[in-house]
C-alpha cells in the first residue's frame, strides 16, 4: 500500500555565499535537494551571491516507519556556464526531528557546512520544511537507491532533460502548497525502532520535541558595535562597546533645568509654572510649582527619532492657575540645528533662553534648557520621561515607568544557640512549669522545646536556631522565656533585646563564646530589675554567620553562590552582558479605550544585582534595546529574565486594594551552556502555565555574551565546591534550607519594594521561584519521566545485551564473545577500552551538539498534556480554598499515587534486606548453605586462574537459547526465598 506522506521543501534564498575559486567574485548559484533516494534542483541565479528562489518541491516518503532515519540534504552549487561544470559552495543537512506540520513551519536559515576539510563554505540557506498528507506523482530519482549523498551527482549537461521533467511537477506555487491539508505530525505515530546501539544521544529525544511555536529561534538582529557607541576595554585587551549588544536607537533629549524671573499672571505677581515639551503629537509635562518665579525642575524628556512627526520642538511655559493651563511663553528649536552627542563625550551644558509670546515677541523670563540628539547610551536615558508614556499621569509615570538598577541587600544567617536559663521563677510556684524560649526577629519566630525543670529553678535546652537578616540591621533580636500555663496560653516570664550590630561575626567553624543575658520582667522596666536581689538570666551563644551563602532563590536556578563575607569572595572569572532587544506579539493583559493593550517592562536578575527596563506604554511589540552587565564569579549559575505588565499606571481611590503586576513570562539561561565570547541572539517564547493549560504570551528577543577573563580560572572553577565551605563543614538540613529560603525571599521583596520605583513583591517572588516547593502532580510526572529518560541508555544496553545472549544476531554475538575473551585475557585493556569508547561517543556527538542555550520545554514539563484538575490543584492556594468534595477526590488520588511509590520503595528495601539476610542467620539453613558455598568458592578460586573464572560465567550467561531453561535459575530461586523484614510490618 503506497503512502501519502510527503515532505514539502521551499527553497527561499541564500545569504552571503562564498564565491568559487575560479570565478570572478560572484556565482551562478542553484540548490540541489536529496531526500529518500530522490533529487530535485532549483533554477540557476546568475551572478548573485545572495540569490532568491522562492521555489517549492515535494518528496514522497516511501516508508513512513523509516522516517526517523531519513535526512534532507541541501547542496548549493556554482554553475560554470562556459564549461558546464559545477563546484560546491556549501551544504546543509536537516534531520527528521526538525520536520513539522505545515501549520508550524517557518523559514529557517541553516549555516552552510563544508563537504571536506579543504573545501570552502560560507553563508546560509533559507529553507521551509514541513510534512503533509497529500498524493503526488512518484519522483523520478536522479540517483540510485542507497547511493551515498557525498558522491558527486551526474553532470548538469547529462541531466538537463531529466531535471526539467522532474521540475515540471515538483515546482509548485505557494498557493498550491498552502492549499494542501496540514499533517498533524505526532512523534508517537512514527513508531521508531528500538535502540540497537549503546551510545546515548547528546540531544533530547524526539519524544521531548515540542511544537515549533514553542521552540527557541535564532535571530540575526542588527547590533551596534565599536567605541563610538560608548566603548570600553574589557580585561584581556578585547574592546567591547557598552551598548554593542543592542541596536543603536536615537532619541531627542530635552532637559528642562529651571526658570528665572518668570512673568506674573496678575497684580499680586504670583504664578504656578510648569513646562510642556511638544514634538508633533507628543507631549511631555513637568511638575508644577505654586507661586514661584524661579522654579527648578531638572527633568529630561526623550522622544524616539523613529516617531518624530515634526521638524520643530517647542518648550512651552504654562500657568496652572489659568483657564486651560494658559500659555505664558515659549522657546522653539529646529531639529536640523540640534547637536548630536555620543558618549563618552561630556554632557551638554544647559543654556538660558529668553521666552517669546505667541506673536514671536520677546517677553520677560528665561528658561535654562539643553537639547541634543543621543542614544540609549546617554546617562540621562534611564531617568528620562519617554514620549510613549504621555497617556499616563505624569506623577505616576515619573515613579513607575523609568528603568532602574537595584542592589539586593546582603543577607546573613543569624545563629541563636539557646543553652540554658537560671533563676527562672514561675508566678505559680506550686505547679511544674512548661518553660520554653521564643526567639523573634522581625516576622520570623522560632520556639524551643519545653525543658524539664531542675532544682534550683534551672532549665536547659541546648538548641540551635537560624534566622535571616539583611544589612543594614534595622531590627533587634527579641528572646523571651515563657511558660505554657494552658492550651494556647503562654505567660511571659522575662525577655531581652539584642541588637544585631553587636553580634560577633563568624566566618569558619570555630566555637563562639557564650554570654549571659539578664531578663527583664515582662511589663516592667530597668528599675524593676534593680530592685530584685537576683535576676533571671539566659545563657546564649549568638553570632552572624558569614561563611554561608544565604539561599534566596531556587537551588536549581541559583545566580550567586558566594558566601556572605566579602573577604571570602574570589576574583571574577568573567563578564556577563545582556541586551534586552524587544518583544513580539505580547498577549493583551487589559483593555484601554476599547482595545486590548499591555504596558510591558523587563526585569533581569543575576546575583545581588537586579535591573528593570523602562516601561513601554501601550505596546504589544515593545522595543527596549537596553544593555546591562554583571561580574561572574561562578559560571555554574543562571540568569533569569522576566517580562511583566505594569498595572500601576492608573490612579485608584484612596484605600483601594493594591493591584499586582501581571506576569507575562520568564526566561532562564545557564551560563555554563554558553561558549566564551560568542554573542547569542535568540527569540525566547514566553510560556506561562495557567489553569487552562500552557499558553504562549509572546516572544522576547535577547542578546547574550559571556566573556571569560582567564580560561585557566574558568577551568579551575570546575574543581571548587559549588557552595562555600561552611555548607559542608556544618551542613543545613533540606527542611531548614527551604524555611530559610522562604524568609530570605520575603526580606529581599520587602527591601526592594521600598526603593523608588519599587520592585514589587510579586515580581521578586516570581523571579525567585518562591512557590516552587508546593506539590504538583504535573511536576511529579515530569520528574519521573526525566528519571526514565536518564536510565534509557541503561535500558538500551540491557536490551542489547539480552539480544546478544539470545543470539538474535549471531555475528554480533560472536564478535562480543571475541571481545570478551580478549578483555579477560588482557584485563589491563578493560579501562583503556572503556574510556576510549566514551571518548569516541563524545566525539561522535559533537556534530549534534546544542547550538543554542536550553529553554523551557512544554513536553518535558508535561504542561501540554496535564489534566485540567491537576492544573487547578497546582494553582490552588495554600491552605486550599476548594470545596471538601474536590479536596477528598484529590486526597484519594494522592493516596493512590503514594501507594504505588511506597510499594516500589518497599520492593527495593526488600532486596537489600535479603542481601543482609545472607549472613545474618535470620534463615539459619540458608545462611549455612551460603557460608558453605563461600568456603568452596574460596578454595576453587584459589587454585583456578582468573581468566578461567571470568570466562566460564561469561560464556554461561551468553549461552545459546537451545541450552536455556525458561524457569528461573537456582541462585535467583535461592535469593527470592530469603526472608526480609516485611514480616515485622504492621
Amino acid at each position: 500500500m503506497s503512502s501519502n506522506l510527503t515532505l514539502g521543501v521551499e527553497v527561499v534564498s541564500a545569504r552571503e555565499l562564498a564565491p568559487p575559486r575560479d570565478g570572478d567574485g560572484t556565482a551562478n548559484a542553484f540548490a540541489e535537494l536529496h531526500f529518500d533516494s530522490q533529487q530535485s534542483r532549483t533554477t540557476v541565479k546568475d551572478r548573485d551571491l545572495s540569490p532568491v528562489w522562492n521555489e517549492a518541491f515535494r518528496f514522497r516518503v516511501s516508508d513512513p516507519s523509516s522516517l526517523p532515519e531519513l535526512r534532507l540534504h541541501a547542496l548549493v552549487f556554482h554553475l560554470n556556464r562556459s564549461t558546464g561544470s559545477r563546484s560546491l559552495l556549501g551544504k546543509a543537512c536537516i534531520s527528521s526531528t526538525s520536520f513539522v506540520s505545515f501549520a508550524d513551519a517557518a523559514t529557517l536559515y541553516y549555516p552552510l557546512e563544508k563537504r571536506s576539510l579543504f573545501s570552502r563554505a560560507r553563508g546560509e540557506l533559507g529553507l521551509k520544511v514541513y510534512l503533509t498528507n497529500s498524493s503526488i506523482p512518484a519522483v523520478d530519482p536522479l540517483i540510485q537507491p542507497g547511493a551515498a549523498f557525498n558522491q558527486d551527482p551526474p553532470s548538469l549537461a547529462d541531466k538537463t532533460e531529466t531535471v526539467a521533467r522532474n521540475n515540471s511537477f515538483l515546482h509548485l506555487s505557494r498557493e498550491q502548497v498552502a492549499a494542501e491539508p496540514a499533517l498533524t505530525f505526532a512523534v508517537k505515530e512514527m513508531k521508531p525502532e528500538p535502540l540497537r546501539a549503546v551510545s546515548v544521544p547528546a540531544f533530547p529525544s524526539a519524544s521531548f520535541r515540542q511544537p515549533f511555536d514553542f521552540q527557541l529561534k535564532e535571530t540575526n538582529p542588527p547590533l551596534g558595535a565599536g567605541r563610538a557607541f560608548g566603548g570600553r576595554v574589557f580585561p584581556g585587551g578585547r574592546t567591547a562597546g557598552t551598548y554593542d549588544l543592542v541596536e543603536r536607537m536615537h532619541y531627542l533629549f530635552v532637559r528642562v533645568v529651571k526658570g528665572r524671573e518668570l512673568p506674573p499672571r496678575d497684580v499680586a505677581g504670583s504664578i504656578d509654572p510648569f513646562v510642556e515639551v511638544r514634538l508633533g503629537n507628543y507631549r511631555g509635562t513637568t511638575k508644577h510649582f505654586e507661586k514661584k518665579h524661579n522654579p527648578e525642575w531638572d527633568e529630561v524628556f526623550a522622544f524616539s527619532r523613529e516617531s518624530v512627526q515634526s521638524s520643530l520642538v517647542e518648550v512651552v511655559l504654562k500657568d496652572k492657575s489659568l483657564a486651560k493651563d494658559g500659555v505664558v511663553g515659549r522657546v522653539h528649536f529646529d531639529l536640523n540645528e540640534v547637536p548630536m552627542r555620543v558618549p563618552p563625550d561630556s554632557p551638554l551644558a544647559p543654556e538660558w533662553y529668553r521666552l517669546e509670546n505667541v506673536r514671536g515677541e520677546r517677553i520677560k523670563g528665561e528658561l535654562m534648557l539643553a537639547v541634543w540628539i543621543g542614544t540609549q547610551a546617554d546617562e540621562c536615558f534611564p531617568n528620562a520621561l519617554h514620549a510613549d508614556s504621555a497617556p499616563v499621569d505624569p506623577i505616576l509615570a515619573s515613579v513607575h515607568i523609568r528603568g532602574k538598577v537595584y542592589h539586593a541587600p546582603r543577607l546573613w544567617y543569624v545563629r541563636v544557640h539557646v543553652v540554658e536559663a537560671q533563676d527562672v521563677f514561675l508566678s505559680d510556684r506550686s505547679r511544674v512549669g512548661e518553660v520554653f524560649v521564643r526567639a523573634k526577629l522581625g516576622s520570623q519566630v522560632l520556639k524551643t522545646r519545653v525543658a524539664p525543670c531542675r532544682t534550683p529553678p534551672y532549665y536547659r535546652w541546648d538548641e540551635d536556631h537560624l534566622f535571616v537578616a539583611a544589612e543594614p540591621f534595622e531590627e533587634e533580636l527579641i528572646l523571651s522565656v515563657e511558660d505554657r500555663v494552658g492550651p494556647n496560653k503562654e505567660e511571659v516570664i522575662g525577655h531581652c533585646r539584642v541588637p544585631l550590630a553587636q553580634l560577633e561575626r563568624r566566618f569558619d567553624e570555630r566555637e563562639v563564646a557564650s554570654r549571659w543575658f539578664g531578663l527583664q520582667r515582662h511589663g516592667g522596666g530597668a528599675e524593676a530589675i534593680k530592685e530584685e536581689k537576683f535576676s533571671s538570666k539566659l545563657h546564649l551563644r549568638l553570632c552572624l554567620e558569614g561563611g554561608y551563602h544565604v539561599l534566596s532563590e531556587s537551588t536549581h536556578y541559583s545566580s550567586d553562590l558566594r558566601p556572605t563575607a566579602k573577604h571570602l569572595w574570589r576574583d571574577p572569572i568573567g563578564l556577563l552582558e545582556l541586551g534586552v532587544l524587544n518583544a513580539d506579539g505580547l498577549t493583551p493583559m487589559r483593555t484601554r479605550d476599547g482595545r486590548g493593550t499591555c504596558d510591558p517592562y523587563c526585569v533581569a536578575k543575576y546575583g545581588q544585582k537586579w535591573v528593570r527596563t523602562r516601561t513601554v506604554v501601550d505596546r504589544l511589540s515593545p522595543r527596549f534595546h537596553e544593555q546591562y552587565t554583571w561580574d561572574v564569579h561562578d559560571h555554574a549559575t543562571v540568569l533569569t529574565v522576566g517580562v511583566f505588565d505594569n498595572c500601576q499606571l492608573e490612579r485608584r481611590p484612596a484605600g483601594a486594594e493594591a493591584v499586582r503586576d501581571a506576569i507575562v513570562g520568564k526566561v532562564r539561561i545557564r551560563l555554563s551552556t554558553l561558549e566564551t565570547g560568542r554573542v547569542y541572539t535568540h527569540s525566547y517564547p514566553l510560556l506561562v502555565l495557567h489553569n487552562s493549560g500552557v499558553k504562549k504570551m509572546g516572544e522576547l528577543h535577547l542578546a547574550i555574551r559571556f566573556s571569560a577573563t582567564s580560561f585557566s580560572d574558568t577551568l579551575y572553577a570546575y574543581s571548587r565546591p559549588l557552595l562555600p565551605r561552611m555548607h559542608y563543614v556544618r551542613p543545613l538540613s533540606m527542611v531548614q534550607q527551604e524555611v530559610l529560603r522562604h524568609q530570605a525571599v520575603q526580606i529581599v521583596a520587602l527591601r526592594l519594594s521600598r526603593m523608588e520605583p519599587p520592585l514589587r513583591r510579586e515580581v521578586v517572588e516570581h523571579m525567585s521561584d518562591a512557590h516552587a516547593h508546593l506539590w504538583s502532580m504535573r511536576r511529579s510526572k515530569a520528574n519521573f519521566f526525566r528519571l526514565m529518560s536518564v536510565f534509557s541508555g541503561v535500558f538500551a544496553v540491557a536490551k542489547w545485551f539480552a539480544d546478544v545472549c539470545c543470539w538474535t544476531n549471531p555475528v554480533t554475538t560472536v564478535l562480543v564473545h571475541l571481545l570478551f575473551v580478549m578483555l579477560v585475557c588482557f584485563p589491563e585493556l578493560i579501562l583503556p577500552t572503556f574510556f576510549l569508547y566514551l571518548f569516541l561517543i563524545g566525539l561522535w556527538n559533537y556534530r549534534r551538539r546544542p547550538r543554542h542555550p536550553p529553554h523551557m520545554n512544554t513536553r518535558i514539563s508535561h504542561a501540554d498534556v496535564a489534566h485540567p484538575d491537576e492544573l487547578d490543584e497546582e494553582f490552588d492556594t495554600f491552605p486550599t480554598s476548594r470545596s471538601p468534595e474536590i479536596v477528598r477526590m484529590r486526597y484519594d488520588r494522592l493516596r493512590s499515587v503514594a501507594g504505588r511509590i511506597q510499594t516500589i520503595v518497599g520492593d527495593v528495601a526488600t532486596q537489600g534486606e535479603r542481601c543482609q539476610a545472607l549472613v545474618s542467620w535470620r534463615d539459619p539453613r540458608a545462611t549455612a548453605v551460603f557460608l558453605l558455598f563461600c568456603l568452596c568458592a574460596a578454595l576453587v578460586l584459589y587454585v583456578t586462574p582468573f581468566p578461567v573464572v571470568a570466562l566460564l560465567p561469561g560464556f554461561y550467561c551468553m549461552r545459546h537459547p537451545r541450552f536455556r531453561n525458561r524457569l528461573p535459575a537456582v541462585p535467583m530461586n535461592f535469593f527470592r526465598r530469603l526472608p526480609a523484614r516485611t514480616d515485622c510490618l504492621l
